[in-house]
C-alpha cells in the first residue's frame, strides 16, 4: 500500500504502524492527513482503537482499509467515526476515489454496501443480527470465530475468564444461539 500511495500521491510522506500500540505512538508525534487501518491489527482492539482515534484526534480522517466483511464491520467503523470502509481488493481507481473523497471531509462507502443499507432501512433484506452486539461483545465474537479460548480472549484483553463468559453468554443470547458451531454458520451466513 505504501508504494501505490507514494505512486498515486508525489510527493507525500507515509508511515507504517505494525499494531494500535506503535499506531498510537507515531499519532502522538506526528499530524496526519489520512490514516487508513485495517481492522485486523495484531494485539489490538480496532474498533476500540477507532474510537480513540476520533476522540483524541477528530481532525484525523481514517478510511477502513480491510478484507474483512464490508456487511458486518462497516456501519460499526463508521458509528466509530471512520470516513469510509474500503475492501484490499477494490481496483485502483476505487482506492484513489475513496481516498480523495475522505481526505476531502466526504464520506465514502461502496455501491454495494450503499445498496445493502438502503435494503435494511426499507425493510427489504433481514438486519444483521451482529449489530444487536456491544462493541465488547462483537470484538469476542471475532475472536471466537478466529479460533480463541476464552483463556486466550482473557490474555488479549487483559479481562478476566469470569468476564468473557459473561459476555460470551449474552452475545450468544442477542444472536439466539448455543454454541461456537452455530456462531460459525450465523457468522458464513452474513459473510462475516
Amino acid at each position: 500500500m505504501q508504494g501505490l500511495l507514494s505512486d498515486i500521491y508525489s510527493p507525500c510522506e507515509v508511515d507504517e504502524a505494525e499494531d494500535g500500540e506503535s499506531a498510537t505512538e507515531k499519532m502522538k508525534h506526528n499530524e496526519y492527513d489520512l490514516v487508513m487501518m485495517d481492522i485486523q491489527m495484531p494485539k489490538t482492539d480496532t474498533l476500540g482503537f477507532m474510537e480513540y482515534i476520533h476522540i483524541k484526534y477528530p481532525k484525523t480522517k481514517v478510511l477502513i482499509f480491510s478484507m474483512s466483511a464490508e456487511r458486518i464491520y462497516a456501519k460499526r467503523f463508521l458509528k466509530a467515526g471512520a470516513k469510509g470502509f474500503l475492501s484490499k481488493s477494490s481496483a485502483v481507481e476505487e482506492i484513489k476515489k475513496a481516498i480523495n473523497l475522505v481526505i476531502h471531509n466526504r464520506k465514502y462507502i461502496s455501491e454495494t454496501l450503499a445498496l445493502s443499507l438502503i435494503e435494511e432501512s426499507l425493510g427489504e433484506t433481514a438486519a444483521n443480527p451482529f449489530n444487536k452486539l456491544s462493541s465488547r461483545e462483537f470484538e469476542i465474537a471475532t475472536l471466537l470465530l478466529s479460533g480463541n479460548t476464552n483463556s486466550n480472549i482473557s490474555g488479549s484483553l487483559n479481562i478476566h475468564t469470569s468476564t468473557i463468559g459473561t459476555h460470551k453468554t449474552r452475545l450468544f443470547e442477542k444472536l439466539g444461539i448455543t454454541n461456537i458451531l452455530e456462531l460459525k454458520e450465523l457468522a458464513n451466513g452474513y459473510n462475516f
